[in-house]
């Protein structure tokens, strides 16, 4: 069975910095997209980063310049690391999996808050 196991979440200042990691087990397959979304409350859960297995990346406008995603197939696990955070940042922030049947999996989301 697979699960995505996130850490790294926590609470920080404005233009403070997080790194998030989110590590796969349960396949001995590579997964394909992996990537980061967040839901702040209230609001629907939105796409953050997204990175393939062969490393294109892709980011929502509003974290361009501050945040970069990276993986390690090896490991099949997956990082984001968040740079300048702001207050509006502050979310539950969700690590999914696409396996190679091309489904996705979702980790159990960790917890970022920003204060100004």
């Amino acid at each position: 069975q697979v699960q995505l196991v996130e850490s790294g979440g926590g609470l920080v200042q404005a233009g403070g910095s997080l790194r998030l990691s989110c590590a796969g087990s349960g396949t001995i397959f590579i997964f394909n997209t992996m990537g980061w979304y967040r839901q702040a409350p209230g609001k629907q859960r939105e796409l953050v980063a997204a990175v393939t297995r062969g490393g294109s990346t892709n980011y929502a406008d509003s974290v361009k310049g501050r945040f970069t995603i990276s993986r390690d197939n090896a490991k099949n696990t997956v990082y984001v690391q968040m740079n300048s955070l702001k207050p509006e940042d502050t979310a539950v922030y969700y690590c999914n999996a696409v396996d190679r049947y091309g489904t996705g999996h979702w980790g159990q989301g960790t917890q970022v808050t920003v204060s100004s």
